[in-house]
């Protein structure tokens, strides 16, 4: 049977996969795969579109790795599937920072967890990779953050 294929103005989730092995496991998580569609003018994403408990999803994984790949992977499919209203960093967390498991074990972060940032004050609510220093006491302290998201809808 061909996959389905549907327009850009279709799809309304997008998720965002850095690594390959990331990428693998959000495959594995459609309900159905749809037929390619082309991207956008300079955008040299690579897609993988599909459908999830009744929506529409592309999962954009980059052409390039390095520093702001995640970035750059948004902002190209934000411009070739302008119709997405939600968005998903889907990945393995390994910078997310976490206490020893023995001290507080009902917050350590484990594969499979779900890690939401929330904007609080001057704090966009995430912290670039290279921007936070744990200190010897054990809190973080921020050099710099990420902007706020745009206001939506």
């Amino acid at each position: 049977m061909r996959p389905e294929k549907l327009t850009h103005d279709a799809y309304t989730v997008g998720w965002v996969c850095v690594l390959e092995c990331e990428l693998n496991a959000s495959r594995a998580l459609l309900d159905k795969e749809h037929e390619r569609l082309t991207a956008a003018e300079n955008d040299d994403n690579v897609y993988l579109l599909g459908e999830m408990k009744g929506h529409n999803v592309v999962i954009a994984f980059p052409a390039v790795y390095g520093v702001g790949a995640a970035a750059r992977t948004a902002t190209n499919m934000i411009r070739t599937f302008q119709n997405i209203r939600f968005g998903l960093m889907v990945g393995i967390g390994g910078a997310v920072p976490s206490p020893s498991r023995f001290k507080k074990p009902f917050e350590d972060i484990r594969l499979g967890d779900v890690v939401v940032s929330e904007p609080k004050g001057d704090h966009g609510g995430v912290i670039h990779y290279d921007m936070g220093q744990r200190k010897a006491d054990g809190k973080l302290h921020k050099r710099s953050h990420l902007n706020k998201p745009p206001q939506c809808c």
